[in-house]
């Protein structure tokens, strides 16, 4: 493997332990996604080598507003793994973060394999076994989140935890782009939006995601978890946070950030 890729993959890897790096233009073009999900599945790899477990895909920069901030004209994708999701309810250590915000989704689980590089967002709803109110924490490994596309991609899609309500729904019968969400910070809304924010509908984030990883070769299975991109503004973390999201007709979650002061 290119050994540019390799450093990249490294420097990344040591900022787990606490610190941030600076952006990666040294080694990456800022919209070089070859090099970036190269770099991605470096660590993928080495991470599973050591016994981590893929549990499904999150979809990023599903937000037109947030592609044009970067320079890019599609979405991102990172991988879930098992030791990344907190239960319903649960608490996130802070200092097993760096700098982590948070952000209201909606996820499917899938009931049916996806294998198709002609994925169509019908085809997804035919293959969801439950949709579910989700709140996932991204975190950035890159110095105060100064980050460009081959950054974000590199770094596993900045992604870091992610909860999932432990109740789920059929699809049969949502509207999910309709589905209004808020986002709670003890107590206090601090974001609100709607399912129409992705894509203008979450199942179309999943449809691309599907037709990507097929074309990959890593299509996305039954059972697999996919968090379709964020509903509203994500938000910074602070400990003691208490952090819930309602998703309208769907469900709600939620967590701690630590203990309150």
């Amino acid at each position: 493997m290119n050994a540019i890729y390799q450093e990249a993959a490294k420097r990344l890897r040591d900022a787990y332990a606490g610190s941030t790096v600076a952006p990666l233009r040294d080694l990456l073009e800022p919209t070089d996604s070859v090099g970036a999900y190269a770099v991605q599945e470096i660590n993928t790899r080495l991470w599973q080598a050591e016994g981590r477990r893929i549990v499904g895909r999150k979809a990023g920069l599903t937000a037109e507003a947030v592609q044009k901030q970067l320079g890019v004209d599609q979405p991102d994708f990172g991988v879930l793994f098992a030791d990344m999701q907190i239960a319903d309810g649960g608490r996130l250590d802070p200092a097993q973060s760096i700098q982590p915000k948070a952000e209201a989704e909606i996820a499917f689980v899938l009931g049916a394999d996806l294998p198709s590089p002609q994925t169509t967002a019908e085809q997804v709803a035919e293959a969801v076994a439950s949709v579910h109110a989700a709140i996932e924490i991204v975190d950035s490994r890159i110095a105060d989140w100064k980050i460009t596309f081959a950054d974000t991609v590199a770094d596993n899609g900045s992604s870091a935890f992610f909860v999932l309500a432990e109740a789920g729904l059929p699809l049969s019968g949502l509207d999910l782009p309709a589905a209004d969400m808020t986002m709670t910070v003890n107590g206090a809304a601090v974001s609100r939006g709607s399912g129409a924010a992705v894509m203008g509908n979450p199942l179309n984030a999943a449809a691309w995601l599907a037709r990507t990883l097929a074309e990959r070769g890593e299509p996305l299975k039954a059972g697999d978890i996919l968090l379709a991109g964020a509903l509203g503004p994500m938000i910074t973390l602070n400990p003691g946070d208490r952090v819930h999201a309602i998703v309208g007709g769907i469900g709600e979650c939620g967590f701690s950030f630590g203990d309150a002061e």
